[in-house]
């Protein structure tokens, strides 16, 4: 979904609290180093805050393969996941091709940020239609290692060819 997106930096801003310490401005406006105390992890949706400071890799889609997963079945007023899969194939491949279209929006538009937020959109999404298909992280790693070395004009020639039969009126 396209958000509106302020550049305005917020007065109130607080310094990640990551206990490594944050910049503050004294009075003569000079920068110095201060403390800041390290905070329990907090719950968000599941996923462990001490999880959100980790690098970003490949797992992070596992674990949110596995998030989706879990809200499949449950009840679509609790959960985002659940409403999308109580829906059906149909609304979720839609909704995957609704973000797919503002992905490319902002890739044309040369608006790097937003492409960011609309890529994990897309992510998300392509994930949900992976857990109503059946399909697992793993099925697709394993089509992408097969296909590794290969260059894409070959892997294309390999694929064998579709013939559709045409309806007759």
């Amino acid at each position: 979904m396209i958000k509106k997106v302020s550049t305005k930096a917020s007065a109130k801003a607080s310094p990640k609290a990551t206990g490594k310490g944050a910049a503050k401005t004294t009075a003569k406006g000079q920068s110095k180093k201060v403390a800041v105390p390290k905070q329990a992890p907090i719950k968000q949706e599941g996923v462990q805050a001490d999880l959100l400071n980790e690098p970003a890799d490949m797992t992070v889609l596992n674990r949110l393969y596995d998030v989706v997963l879990s809200r499949k079945g449950t009840d679509p007023s609790v959960s985002h996941s659940a409403r999308l899969l109580s829906r059906g194939t149909y609304k979720i491949a839609q909704k995957f091709g609704e973000e797919a279209v503002e992905c490319l929006i902002e890739a044309v538009a040369g608006r790097k940020d937003l492409l960011v937020g609309e890529s994990a959109d897309v992510l998300y999404h392509l994930i949900v239609l992976w857990v109503d298909a059946g399909i697992t992280p793993d099925d697709v790693w394993a089509e992408l290692r097969r296909r590794e070395g290969t260059s894409g004009i070959a892997e294309k020639a390999s694929r064998p060819k579709e013939t559709f039969a045409k309806k007759d009126k």
